[in-house]
């Protein structure tokens, strides 16, 4: 017959390692889930410096470049209009579009008007605004890559 205190000493470690263990199965449950939040968290703190980093470039380029030289358009009753020397033509438009490979919407929202306007002045229905001719001479120059960064950043 076993010694009755070796028998109470291993109840009482079975109880102490069961309490141990209900104990510590919560705190493991804590940390797991905050590491998982912490990981996500880092993604999120990764994708926004990426973001920042992409729109200070950006806007270095933008300060680097000089001014479009304006013209000013004298009219015939004396006013004068400022116009800009940026031309138009609908066979480049819808060359750049089908070039960045996007849809009539998202380059809308890359000059800043409806689809239907690139519609038709890609057909030569219609000629731009002022506006939207300097919108679209600031696109001149952009690539597939370009074009979907703007997009994404827009959403």
């Amino acid at each position: 017959m076993p010694n009755l205190t070796t028998v109470l000493n291993e109840e009482i470690r079975r109880l102490a390692r069961k309490e141990i263990r209900a104990q510590v199965g919560k705190t493991q449950k804590q940390v797991a889930e905050q590491r998982r939040e912490i990981a996500e968290l880092k993604r999120v703190n990764t994708e926004l410096n990426r973001r920042l980093n992409y729109l200070e470039s950006q806007e270095k380029k933008r300060l680097k470049e000089p001014a479009e030289p304006k013209v000013i358009i004298q009219q015939a009753d004396g006013t004068t209009e400022a116009g800009s020397t940026a031309r138009f033509s609908p066979k480049w438009l819808a060359k750049h579009r089908e070039k960045l490979e996007l849809s009539a919407a998202d380059y809308a929202r890359l000059v800043g008007c409806s689809p239907l306007s690139i519609y038709k002045w890609e057909k030569g229905e219609s000629t731009p605004r002022t506006a939207q001719r300097e919108a679209l001479a600031s696109i001149r120059g952009l690539g597939k890559r370009e074009a979907q960064r703007r997009i994404e950043l827009m959403d």
